[in-house]
């Protein structure tokens, strides 16, 4: 049996990753590629992990000053290894989200909850979260007309959702499919304080290889398809 690499990449290379405890999936490249990085300096990572998210988003543009967020030593331990292969320097804070008190605010605050529901994993993460909490509580460490990105399972969709709108205005929804003729994951991003109306894109394959392997922002890449 051949030996697995002990580094592997994501956007077509541009984001290389040591294989560890948790290694990201699609859904941390489509979140990023979610986040409108041209209009913010600061990013938040909630639940960064082994960084994924984080590192992708930086991927988009290297200027950001990325903060990481977790409950976990073990994986911030891996996210900064990922970090340092990157080039990239992140505030790292071992903390859980739902009691963090501080009084810090970011131009965009991202997050690829622990949607799953049933046993907890192996590699320490959140399981079991109440999305309705964690998505208070990353909304709150928005500044005023900041933007909450997420991507989630298509069936906790609602609850993001609903305390999403709460707080935030020019709510836009993108979901993401595979072979299912349903949703399989939503992208949902909010600005806070704004009121402007919700948007949803009729959506997007989960193998688009302009996202997934050329490394596009969805934005860019819906220009190609127009």
């Amino acid at each position: 049996m051949s030996q697995k690499q002990e580094i592997f990449t994501l956007m077509g290379g541009r984001v290389r990753m040591f294989r560890g405890r948790y290694n990201p999936t699609s859904d941390a490249v489509w979140l990023a590629a979610f986040v409108p990085t041209k209009k913010i300096n600061t990013v938040l990572d909630v639940g960064t992990g082994t960084g994924g998210a984080g590192l992708c988003t930086m991927a988009h543009n290297p200027k950001i000053k990325l903060t990481g967020i977790d409950i976990s030593s073990e994986m911030l331990a891996e996210c900064e290894k990922n970090a340092r292969e990157n080039n990239c320097t992140p505030e790292l804070i071992k903390a859980d989200i739902t009691t963090w008190r501080t009084d810090k605010t970011f131009d965009a605050v991202i997050t690829n909850p622990p949607y799953f529901r049933g046993t907890p994993a192996k590699h320490n993460a959140h399981h079991n979260a109440d999305l309705t909490l964690w998505t208070r509580k990353c909304i709150a460490r928005v500044r005023p007309r900041g933007y909450f990105c997420t991507i989630v399972a298509a069936d906790r969709i609602a609850e993001v959702i609903a305390e999403t709108n709460k707080h935030c205005g020019d709510i836009t929804i993108m979901p993401l499919f595979g072979a299912a003729k349903t949703a399989e994951r939503v992208l949902l991003r909010g600005r806070v304080g704004t009121r402007g109306g919700a948007v949803l894109y009729p959506g997007l394959s989960m193998n688009c290889d302009a996202v997934l392997r050329d490394g596009l922002t969805i934005a860019d890449t819906l220009d190609t398809l127009l």
